[in-house]
């Protein structure tokens, strides 16, 4: 188990991405606080998962794109004692071209998916330096390097991502913690669905692999960063994209 005895926090967690690195984490052995606004409907499936493997889930209501969720963090490291991972999933989209582009689509977007993080690493950072042990993973997307027409919300947030944990890396390193990012292309969830059938087709011949990601495959690759087989990796993106970066 590549996460035993170790306590995680994923925000995001409900659904789509969140929810598969939620249920790798518990397979790997971890005990996982999810952070979202509501509560997985799988709640009966997670909980199952962790008895089976002997460690426990716990939902916490949260806003991540306001500084209250800091005080979310304090209540889980106060129950837990340490967190020996944080996963910034969360994130949400808004998409129209810039000339219809709203500043409350444009401040919704960047609230959620980069000022969130900045609210949970400082929550976590202290104390990750502390005792010189920790890992937090950024969930960005193949937009933040790439770009995408109708998406400079979208892409802005993300590609904030990438620097802010590029410099957190350097700003950490020294105590043992490490920071990286995941970039994921475009995956099976809920917010690829709304694209439809055409679209979706069209992506598909932009990823050289020829399809689009299921949500694990991308759960796996956070696990193997968040895990000791990565032990000597900080400040990396690694791109889930089936290649559409090359």
């Amino acid at each position: 188990m590549l996460l035993k005895g170790k306590n995680a926090v994923v925000t995001g967690g409900s659904r789509g991405i969140g929810l598969e690195i939620v249920k790798d984490f518990l397979r790997e052995g971890a005990s996982v606080y999810y952070i979202s606004r509501t509560e997985s409907s799988q709640k009966s499936e997670l909980e199952s998962l962790a008895r089976d493997k002997g460690v426990t889930v716990k939902w916490k209501k949260g806003d991540v794109s306001d500084e209250s969720v800091g005080k979310v963090i304090e209540e889980i490291l106060s129950e837990a004692g340490s967190i020996d991972i944080l996963v910034n999933n969360a994130g949400i989209t808004r998409d129209t071209l810039i000339f219809r582009m709203s500043k409350e689509d444009w401040d919704a977007v960047l609230n959620v998916n980069l000022r969130s993080a900045f609210f949970t690493c400082k929550a976590v950072a202290m104390n990750m330096a502390k005792r010189r042990s920790g890992c937090i993973i950024n969930i960005s997307s193949v937009v933040g390097v790439m770009g995408n027409a109708g998406q400079t919300n979208y892409a802005a947030s993300k590609a904030g991502l990438i620097g802010f944990s590029k410099s957190l890396a350097r700003e950490v390193a020294g105590r043992g913690v490490r920071v990286n990012v995941v970039a994921p292309g475009f995956v099976e969830t809920s917010m690829t669905e709304k694209l439809g059938e055409k679209a979706r087709e069209m992506l598909k011949t932009q990823i050289p692999m020829g399809r689009t990601a299921q949500p694990e495959e991308v759960a796996r690759a956070v696990t193997f960063l968040a895990s000791d087989m990565a032990s000597y990796i900080t400040g990396h993106v690694l791109m889930v994209d089936g290649g559409m970066a090359i």
